[in-house]
């Protein structure tokens, strides 16, 4: 009776781990275009390592709904579960963050919109929601920003500004944000966001 009890329990451990899904596989896709260690090395494609999990998960699951439109990763997340996309969005955010540098001439202003805001402008802070060093709001659900190539704040700025990107309640506040930067303010907090640590 020992032996049969203990081959059930046995068995039941091995078919929980096969159903575990396996991060390396689940993410050989995204590779081409965040970086085996999520650290993207193409300028326009954000990097995902050490993201905010649940960040990075809504994210998955919009984009899978079709409620945020990214062409390249069309018909690319149909094959997930939540589950699995649950364990993509942990990989990632157990990842190390690869931090650039910002530009001289930019990181002044950058430094400035990035935790003074305009007031002028009724631009806000952006640390109040991504925090001092970038890091992001894990309970709010907003992203880290840190170490994000330049060409991906700046194109994402850029599409928040023009009404592309709006797809969440979150996106609505990046909008109104972003309308009121113009291409040089836009240029500096993407530069000093790169190189922010």
């Amino acid at each position: 009776m020992r032996l049969k009890n203990f081959i059930i329990i046995a068995s039941s451990f091995f078919l929980l781990g096969v159903s575990q899904p396996n991060p390396e596989e689940l993410t050989s896709t995204c590779v081409a275009c965040h970086g085996v260690d999520g650290n993207s090395q193409v300028g326009l494609w954000p990097s995902l390592a050490g993201q905010n999990f649940n960040y990075l998960k809504k994210q998955l699951l919009l984009i899978q709904s079709g409620q945020r439109s990214v062409p390249e990763m069309t018909g690319l997340m149909e094959k997930f579960s939540e589950k699995e996309l649950e364990g993509i969005a942990s990989f990632y955010s157990n990842k190390k963050t690869n931090i650039g540098r910002a530009s001289k001439e930019l990181v002044d202003l950058g430094s400035k919109l990035y935790y003074v805001g305009n007031l002028e402008k009724g631009i806000p802070a952006c640390y109040a929601c991504h925090s001092p060093k970038g890091r992001g709001n894990y309970p709010a659900g907003y992203p880290l920003l840190s170490g994000q190539k330049t060409d991906y704040i700046s194109k994402t700025l850029k599409d928040y500004r023009s009404g592309v990107r709006q797809y969440s309640d979150q996106s609505a506040i990046m909008v109104s944000i972003s309308y009121k930067l113009d291409d040089k303010e836009i240029a500096a907090l993407a530069s000093f966001i790169n190189g922010l640590h």
